[in-house]
């Protein structure tokens, strides 16, 4: 099998394991739906004899021991769980419960979501993030991407909501509107290549071949949808060669990404070697059906406005975004980050609480 047929077939096994794991997880959604609705109903119930009959704190213990005492293979009624049931209630009051849907609408709010996303996540979700819209944002990403708890908690921690659609790009000038929003949907800036040991100064290559030993940690910080095709992969033009540093393909955006890697600082050259790299791309591998090759160039630094100037007049959609060997986020996104006074304060919040 040549290398394009094989990676065409690889391209499409990945999408039907997609399908049988979205269809595995709609299975356990219809649980998962029903049993959140379970717990936001009890948190209700005590919500309102609490409000109505005056009841304490106190009662909570009692009702978890009871109803351990009534069915004791039931798991989830700890004292904890059944205080979290009523602050989950309390925090999406205004939620609607619909028994018959257990699918999540492709557009929905906040609370129509939250019966969707598993319980752990939930609770997760109400702890570490504040703000409602950012919250959103991730649990999409869960419903989208199948992120598991632990994946979830590391996208919060390494402010994948600010780094989401921030890249510098040309997408919107040169896709069309539903593409050009899947793509800087599916892009961020900057990466976070923490797990890698690179010691400064290091060369591309030294880049390069870390990212390809960590593939598995390298393709979860690009997102679901990239299939990785090769390293250094030759492109034949006339009598002369060209060696791309990676190529991928994408099977939500239908196009093969061309990523260019940089040790330094971004230069408007980059934008014009890679302009003619996905041209011979779209030429050479491009499949009829496929969508414009993507190109995306990672550097160590940009200038944002040198980066912005360097794309008009190309003709291909390329994107600039930076990378960051550990989790120090630049000063724009330190700003928006609580400080340790505003963490102390919520974490003794929670202590009072529970």
């Amino acid at each position: 099998m040549q290398t394009v047929e094989k990676n065409l077939y690889l391209n499409t096994l990945n999408e039907i394991k997609l399908q049988i794991v979205q269809s595995q997880n709609r299975a356990l959604s219809s649980v998962n739906y029903h049993m959140i609705i379970l717990y936001w109903k009890i948190g209700e119930i005590i919500d309102k004899k609490q409000q109505d009959e005056g009841w304490g704190t106190k009662i909570i213990p009692l009702l978890s021991n009871d109803i351990k005492n009534d069915f004791p293979k039931l798991k989830g009624f700890s004292e904890r769980n059944i205080k979290r049931m009523l602050r989950f209630y309390r925090e999406y009051k205004s939620a609607k419960v619909d028994k018959d849907s257990i699918v999540p609408q492709a557009v929905a709010q906040l609370e129509e979501v939250i019966f969707f996303i598993p319980w752990s996540h939930n609770i997760i979700l109400i702890e570490k993030v504040k703000d409602r819209k950012e919250r959103l944002f991730y649990m999409q990403k869960v419903l989208e991407e199948g992120y598991s708890r632990d994946v979830m908690v590391q996208m919060i921690e390494s402010k994948l909501y600010l780094r989401s659609g921030a890249m510098t790009s040309n997408f919107k000038e040169l896709l069309p509107p539903e593409q050009s929003d899947l793509a800087l949907q599916t892009f961020k800036d900057p990466y976070l290549f923490d797990f890698l040991t690179l010691e400064e100064p290091f060369r591309e290559r030294e880049l390069e071949l870390g990212l390809i030993q960590h593939l598995e940690k390298f393709l979860l910080e690009l997102g679901v949808g990239f299939s990785f095709v090769g390293r250094q992969y030759k492109l034949e033009v006339g009598e002369n060669e060209y060696y791309l540093d990676l190529l991928f393909y994408h099977f939500k955006l239908r196009c093969f990404v061309v990523i260019e890697l940089k040790a330094g600082e971004f230069i408007p050259e980059y934008a014009g070697k890679l302009n003619f790299y996905c041209n011979v791309v779209n030429k050479v591998l491009k499949h009829p059906d496929d969508k414009p090759t993507i190109g995306l160039i990672l550097c160590k630094s940009k200038d944002k406005l040198l980066a912005e100037y360097s794309l008009e007049g190309i003709d291909r959609p390329i994107g600039i975004s930076q990378y960051q060997l550990s989790k120090a986020l630049p000063q724009e996104l330190k700003s928006s980050l609580p400080t340790i006074e505003e963490i102390e304060s919520e974490l003794e919040g929670l202590n009072d609480k529970n």
